[in-house]
């Protein structure tokens, strides 16, 4: 069991995807440090979150599985990061292509700091939203 992991996440539309995530990464630890990502940053990679940063900050302090958050998280962690929160390691879902891993986690992955633990794929923030446009398209919302 680590000391203490470091997680990174959107968390938008905070699901059950997410709260399992999180407890995933806690039940490898005694602490669970969670950054979470800027809107602007998002936005350069993925659509822009509904929720502001600041209501995810917030769905994510009250999650059960996260012991402190850190805003404005940065998209590519670093060893020197993880050293400032006393992290041993940062943790992901098994979801990223190598590409991405390389592209945000490449220098913790070449020393040996990253772990990466089952996603969940049964619900998405994506999937979510397209069940809210199917819902307001046939008026059953």
């Amino acid at each position: 069991m680590y000391r203490c992991l470091y997680a990174d996440i959107v968390g938008d539309l905070f699901h059950p995807g997410h709260a399992a995530f999180l407890r995933r990464a806690h039940a490898l630890c005694h602490r669970l440090i969670v950054g979470v990502h800027n809107d602007a940053d998002v936005a350069r990679y993925k659509r822009r979150p509904v929720m502001t940063m600041a209501e995810r900050i917030a769905v994510v302090e009250a999650c059960r599985y996260a012991d402190a958050v850190v805003p404005n998280a940065p998209l590519a962690p670093t060893a020197a990061l993880l050293d400032s929160l006393g992290a041993e390691k940062v943790v992901h879902g098994d979801d990223f292509s190598p590409e991405q891993i390389e592209y945000h986690y490449a220098e913790l992955r070449k020393l040996d700091r990253l772990l990466l633990v089952p996603y969940t794929d049964a619900i998405a923030t994506s999937a979510i939203i397209a069940r809210i446009r199917t819902r307001l398209a046939d008026g059953s919302l």
